[in-house]
Formats: structure tokens, sequence, C-alpha cells
């Protein structure tokens, strides 16, 4: 079926997917885009639904796959990328609420900006982390932009939505150590990680009081004198090669 129309009631629909995080939940299922992101979804057996594209028909989509090709004029439409890479497509949402279990994870506290959120995915996936652990006003894990970012690590990795009350019952089996900047922070070097969770917070103001009290501890990342912090994403990636390390 070809889609000319960027009035096309499916047009409508991805557009309302790549904006709305409650309209994903609603519909479950969340929009990507990229022939690279499509290629991962199908290796990694991610539940594909709609796909759109300009040219030949994706190579490996199942004949159940519901698959339309359209313009250059509705892709342009209706990709949230501002150079389009002429494929976007959807995928059932499989969000993961709850967790049993915390030890070796990284939590995720009020990480607003979905690119770092993303980053820490595929960071996650990469060392072998078991869990990515989301609490607070954390940016949507199924946004096109973390998505991207997570290079098709949301197809694979483990992710799990907690309140803070879940988490409060977790950090009384499972030790939480913090990464603050605060006087008593132990360099992460030294610091005894074994079957801990380590909390990365905002960007801005880092992790809240309610998040430290639940902490065993606080860790530093050290770094020269003239750097006072890092992005949220490059400070996960260090503390996930640390705790993986203690496991190699």
């Amino acid at each position: 079926m070809d889609i000319t129309s960027r009035k096309n009631e499916k047009v409508a629909r991805f557009k309302k997917l790549a904006a709305s995080a409650r309209f994903r939940r609603e519909c479950g299922e969340y929009l990507c885009d990229s022939p690279k992101l499509l290629e991962e979804a199908i290796r990694w057996g991610a539940g594909i639904r709609e796909v759109m594209y300009t040219g030949e028909r994706p190579m490996g989509l199942s004949e159940t796959v519901r698959a339309y090709r359209v313009t250059e004029e509705v892709m342009e439409a209706v990709s949230p990328m501002r150079s389009p890479q002429g494929v976007v497509f959807t995928v059932e949402l499989t969000e993961n609420r709850g967790c049993e279990d915390i030890a070796g994870a990284v939590i995720a506290e009020n990480i607003q900006d979905p690119g770092n959120l993303g980053t820490v995915l595929r960071t996650a996936n990469a060392f072998n982390i078991p869990a990515v652990v989301t609490v607070g006003e954390c940016a949507d894990i199924f946004s096109p932009k973390a998505v991207r970012a997570s290079m098709g690590a949301v197809f694979r990795q483990r992710v799990r939505s907690v309140s803070y009350e879940e988490l409060e019952d977790l950090a009384a089996v499972t030790p939480i150590y913090g990464a603050a900047l605060r006087d008593d922070a132990v360099d992460i070097r030294r610091a005894d990680l074994e079957g801990a969770a380590v909390a990365i917070g905002n960007e801005g103001s880092g992790l809240t009081d309610r998040l430290l009290a639940m902490c065993r501890g606080t860790v530093i990342i050290p770094m020269s004198p003239c750097c006072e912090s890092l992005n949220a994403g490059a400070a996960a990636a260090v503390v996930m090669w640390e705790m993986a390390g203690r496991k190699a």
C-alpha cells in the first residue's frame, strides 16, 4: 500500500507517537527511525508493527508486518529527524514496571535529557549491566531521541521503572551508592561496589535528598580540579565502567 498524502490518518498517528509519551503508552507502541535501528529491531526480535519507507521495501521484514511505501514529502512530515533516512517504524512497547532485584544495576533519577538516558541504556548494554532502573521524573526512554541514542539497546537491555517507595524497599536489601559531589564521598576506584547499585542524578541538580537518604554511601569520580562535574551520560559511563571492571 502506498501513502502519498501528508494528511493520511496513519501519518498523523505516527507523528503523535513521536510527540506524546502518553499516546505511546495508550497505544502500547513507540516510533523509531533509520534503517540501522530497523536492522537492530529485526535482529533482536523486537515487536515491529508498522513500517513506512521510501524506495524499496526493507529487507528482512516479516510478511505479517504492515509496510507502506511513502513519498519523500510524507517521510519528511512523519520522521522526527531533520534529515529523514527513509524509514520510520513502530515497535510494541514492553515497558517493565517494578523490580525484584537491583544488584549491579545503575539507577537514573530525574535525568531530563532523552539523549543522556538513551546513552545510559547503550552503555549499560555494552558493559553487561543487568538493569537500568529509572525513578522520578526521567525523560521517556521510548521517545525517538532516547531510542536513537540507545543505538538499538532499547530492544535488548532490561529496563525497570520504580517509584521511590519501591526503591526504598529494594535499598533495604541491596546497597545503593550515589554519585555525588560531597565531602564524604569515596573515590569510586576504591569503593566496594560488589552486589551494589549506583545512582546517577539530574544533569543540573544531581541526586535528590530523598534518594541520597537511601544510599549506603556516596562515590565521586576523580577529575581535574578545574572541572566541576561531568555530563550525566558521561558520569554514568565512568560509573558503569568501574562496576563492570569489578566483575572482570
